[in-house]
């Protein structure tokens, strides 16, 4: 059986699932899939001459494509046993199907392919399905979160063969599993900060090319082609402003100061505080002061002091570093390394404030000063 059990943890979990899938498994979320993302983007634009490519995939019904006996064969080799196989199997089989509409209901059909939307066991066994689905070159890295996949090409001196040859094996795997790539939202963004820089060449998938974007949104995060978050501050602000007029009028109904906090942390901070810790700390000073003018239009609202964006931003920092340390699994770990004093971390050397400012140097500096 494929199990692995996690210091400090009684559970049992898969061992050898591919480290850059974050989705249904501890300690993982979308915050590691943005800044792992991010990180391997920084530490190579780091070195001169650098540019990276990250292509962002969309499936086209990708649980409806899955194959049962193909998935069961992989699950197979991951080490499941036959009983447990076998069930499954059963489940994705011969699964009746029909529409209701008030007092009509259409014709069964019995559907052998794809996995039942809405329940709990779909989405993992999509990440069984495609655990395999891994780089080849050590210069790419496929990042996946469920069916959300990204490859970031990691580019030196014009040279694209290798990314190029893992977009095309990508493609050749995706037939294999009977997957459906949708070339049309299939994005791709090219983050260059050469000064002479040059036209990239779009990618050709399936004789369609991939449309060259400016921005993207990442797994409710947007990022943008220079890697500033001002567009993603400005999303956030909109949404925001919505859930103040919400929490302005529960005040006029005269609600006491803690349901209207709760009502705060629940609708204003979250969406604040979103995968704050991989995007907040290379905000600029002009995008700090508006979050925090949020916050301080909520506290005059409700009446209480409010944690600052900045403590939140901290906390979380530190809590997820701390939580990386903890976890010899996480494909992050290797990152926190011990000095021979054994009491403070080694930083992470930087040539340009984007990586200095990024969150592995920035919860580093935290757990040292700790």
């Amino acid at each position: 059986m494929i199990t692995e059990r996690v210091p400090g943890h009684g559970e049992q979990r898969f061992s050898n699932l591919d480290p850059l899938q974050f989705a249904y498994r501890s300690n993982r979320s979308t915050d590691d899939a943005i800044f792992t993302t991010l990180h391997l983007a920084l530490t190579h634009l780091d070195k001169k001459g650098t540019y990276v490519r990250m292509l962002f995939i969309d499936f086209s019904s990708a649980f409806n494509t899955i194959v049962p006996q193909h998935l069961i064969g992989k699950l197979s080799l991951l080490g499941l046993n036959t009983s447990l196989c076998n069930w499954i199997l059963d489940v994705l089989t011969g699964r009746p199907q029909s529409v209701w509409i008030g007092s009509s209901t259409s014709n069964t059909t019995t559907l052998s392919t794809g996995a039942p939307q809405g329940s709990v066991l779909s989405p993992l066994l999509f990440t069984l399905l495609t655990h395999d689905c891994a780089a080849m070159h050590s210069s790419n890295h496929i990042i996946k979160f469920a069916n959300d996949t990204t490859m970031v090409g990691l580019i030196n001196k014009d040279n694209e063969s290798a990314y190029r040859e893992e977009v095309r094996e990508l493609v050749s795997w995706c037939k294999v599993n009977n997957l459906c790539l949708n070339v049309d939202k299939t994005k791709e963004m090219v983050v260059d900060f050469r000064r002479a820089r040059r036209d990239h060449s779009p990618l050709a998938i399936n004789g369609s090319s991939v449309e060259i974007v400016k921005n993207i949104k990442f797994l409710g995060v947007h990022i943008a082609e220079n890697l500033t978050w001002t567009l993603n501050t400005s999303f956030i602000t909109k949404r925001v402003q919505q859930h103040l007029y919400f929490l302005r009028k529960l005040r006029e109904a005269h609600l006491p100061s803690p349901i209207l906090t709760t009502f705060y942390r629940g609708t204003v901070e979250s969406i604040l505080s979103s995968c704050i810790i991989t995007w907040f700390g290379n905000c600029t000073v002009f995008d700090h002061k508006t979050l925090q003018r949020i916050v301080r239009t909520a506290e005059k609202i409700i009446g209480v002091s409010l944690p600052s964006i900045t403590n939140i931003y901290i906390t979380r920092c530190i809590r997820k570093a701390t939580n990386i340390v903890k976890d010899p699994t996480h494909p992050s770990h290797e990152l926190f390394t011990l000095l021979p004093s054994g009491r403070r971390y080694r930083n992470i050397r930087s040539h340009t404030s984007r990586l200095c400012n990024s969150f592995f140097s920035e919860a580093i500096r935290l757990l040292n000063s700790g």
